[in-house]
């Protein structure tokens, strides 16, 4: 078992993902957020403006790294030049955190740019865990994985995707990253229990919580991050709070990116329900719970 220090947090608080569109503003200001998220990759270059402009914004806000093109489910061998590029970041900007997606994405022929589903058998988390313990000896530090979205499940499955990264994170030491938007695209797309999901992780691993928007279609419930958090995401996130406790949360919007306030808007929606205390009673999660008959929210 990987003997790394128990995986990093998130900062505390509420943070919102640093996008192109709103790079004005907080070259203008320090918006009011407790810390910011970036994909990765986008900073990988030597130089030029987007690292310079993260530069700039790490010195008044913390950091988390969201990466997107590791696919460390994949067959393949890793990806060293990858890897490096990643560990060069970490030591420029010094994250609060590092994370990256339970999924796979590349083939012998080349990347497939998705985040592609993991079968969740006992194979599959052997190859992960060797995977997960290899980048984490190589960057140093422990990491925090995501439960993603899909839309396909395999019939060799042996785990529920949460149980799979909870003995995931037994294994190695990583953490898990809690999208709770995917759990409700899940519920809706496979009719799985968002809430039996989140009850198969143990109360501390869980070091970040993203919330998100999605789209509703006639062939399935989209994870496209263009619209404000959902309210049956909002209860589920209710949720999580009394389950998990004050875990730092982000505002994930990629998509119809809209104005800076907005995101703020959610993320001061997101700082209220943390500051509640939790009911002796859990919330009722009746209406999410039925999501799987009616996913319009």
């Amino acid at each position: 078992m990987n003997t790394l220090c128990p995986a990093f947090r998130a900062p505390a608080g509420i943070g919102i993902g640093l996008r192109h569109a709103h790079y004005a503003d907080f070259l203008e200001t320090v918006p009011p957020v407790d810390w910011i998220e970036v994909h990765s990759e986008n900073y990988f270059g030597d130089g030029g403006y987007d690292l310079h402009l993260l530069q700039t914004v790490r010195r008044d806000l913390p950091v988390s790294l969201h990466g997107v093109g590791l696919g460390l489910g994949s067959a393949t061998t890793l990806d060293l030049a990858h890897l490096g590029k990643l560990k060069r970041l970490v030591e420029r900007i010094e994250p609060a955190v590092v994370s990256e997606h339970l999924c796979w994405g590349a083939t012998s022929a080349g990347h497939l740019n998705d985040l592609l589903p993991m079968p969740l058998t006992d194979a599959a988390l052997d190859h992960l865990s060797a995977k997960v313990s290899e980048v984490q000896e190589f960057l140093g530090r422990p990491i925090l994985l995501e439960n993603v979205s899909t839309y396909v499940r395999f019939l060799d499955d042996r785990y529920g995707e949460t149980a799979f990264l909870a003995e995931l994170a037994r294994r190695t030491g990583c953490g898990v990253l809690l999208d709770v938007n995917n759990l409700y695209v899940n519920q809706c797309n496979h009719g799985e229990d968002a809430i039996a999901a989140m009850n198969a992780l143990p109360t501390g691993t869980v070091g970040e919580i993203h919330l998100a928007g999605h789209r509703v279609t006639d062939v399935a419930v989209i994870d496209d991050h263009g619209s404000r958090v959902a309210s049956a995401v909002w209860a589920l996130y209710d949720y999580a709070l009394c389950r998990f406790g004050e875990t730092p949360a982000l505002i994930e919007w990629d998509t119809d990116v809209p104005p800076l306030s907005v995101l703020l808007d959610e993320a001061q929606l997101a700082r209220d329900r943390q500051a509640r205390t939790c009911p002796t009673t859990p919330p009722d999660m009746t209406a999410a719970r039925e999501a799987n008959d009616d996913c319009s929210a």
